[in-house]
């Protein structure tokens, strides 16, 4: 299932269409520096539910790093803002990051049932987020319209891709992924064989391991009596989660959550590894992605997102004591 969501992402990424609107977006801006990093962050934010939130970080950051490069805006800060958005976005949806996916299919969700069980977190999140753009940004200068070359989108990859993205959640929800994997490798074999060339092995390899190796750890840990989500409250399950994936990144987090037994209900969780993602750089692959590409300082990065990831922690809480 993983595979071939990133197979399909890949496909997506590579039709062009994010970049072709690309100057679109800055001419939107109307030359205003906070409206253009408001502009960046709402279509990352609903691009990553999507495509996913690592292969957001490769269309948009290389763009970010651009504008900033031509503009007077904080490049460091340009950079958390988009990586924020990516993990906030990506959350909405049970094909957004690979975190909701293992939950996703842990758990036989619907995919309804994920949107409208995270729908007022990552609204709570999203806020936070124009937020400390606002309160952030500062128009000291004007944002021209960049000269880009026009990009030629690639019909028939992005078309294809976007149906082969619905096949593998409807097989997937069916319980035949292997199906989708099949179709989803012969159908861009012959419409877009570069998604299929440039699959990032490593990272599916990586993936392959934290399954292994934290099922294991899991169990040991759930016999010791250490941990075991599933006696937990809500609200401690979530903060669990959250703090879990500050130490070793929020999908070896899920995998360790979610493979004791009994197995906790599955929105606390999901919670805690998604707003998890959004603090120290380590806490979610999309992060590290940032902070490679862009070549800021950690120190930076954790300058914005720590402060976030406390806050809409802090906002998660209350949420989820509130609700029922």
């Amino acid at each position: 299932m993983i595979i071939a969501l990133l197979t399909v992402s890949r496909g997506i990424e590579l039709s062009g269409a994010f970049s072709r609107a690309a100057p679109k977006i800055i001419l939107a801006s109307g030359g205003s520096p906070t409206k253009l990093m408001t502009l960046i962050t709402l279509i990352v934010a609903l691009s990553s539910a999507v495509i996913m939130n690592d292969t957001a970080m490769f269309i948009f950051v290389p763009l970010v790093v651009t504008i900033s490069r031509l503009t007077r805006m904080d490049k460091a800060k340009a950079v958390v803002m988009t990586a924020i958005a990516a993990n906030v976005g990506s959350a909405l949806t049970p094909i957004g990051n690979p975190q909701n996916i293992i939950i996703w299919r842990r758990y036989g969700l619907a995919p309804h049932e994920f949107v409208a069980g995270m729908t007022p977190y990552v609204a709570a999140w999203l806020a936070l987020l124009l937020l400390l753009v606002l309160l952030t940004h500062k128009e000291e200068g004007r944002v021209a319209a960049l000269p880009m070359p026009r990009v030629k989108v690639k019909g028939a990859l992005f078309m294809s891709s976007i149906a082969l993205l619905i096949l593998n959640v409807v097989l997937a929800q069916v319980g035949q992924p292997l199906i989708g994997l099949a179709v989803t490798f012969a159908t861009l074999a012959l419409v877009g064989r570069e998604a299929v060339l440039s699959l990032d092995v490593p990272l599916i390899l990586i993936f392959a391991l934290i399954f292994v190796d934290f099922h294991e750890a899991s169990y040991i840990i759930t016999k010791a009596g250490i941990l075991n989500a599933s006696s937990l409250s809500p609200v401690h399950a979530a903060l669990t989660a959250a703090l879990l994936s500050q130490v070793m990144s929020n999908v070896p987090a899920t995998v360790m959550l979610i493979s004791t037994s009994p197995a906790p209900p599955w929105l606390p969780i999901a919670v805690g590894v998604n707003a998890g993602g959004t603090g120290v750089v380590i806490g979610s692959l999309a992060n590290l992605i940032a902070v490679r590409i862009a070549g800021i300082r950690l120190s930076d990065f954790h300058k914005y997102s720590v402060p976030f990831f406390l806050a809409s922690l802090a906002t998660s809480a209350l949420i989820m004591h509130a609700l029922p």
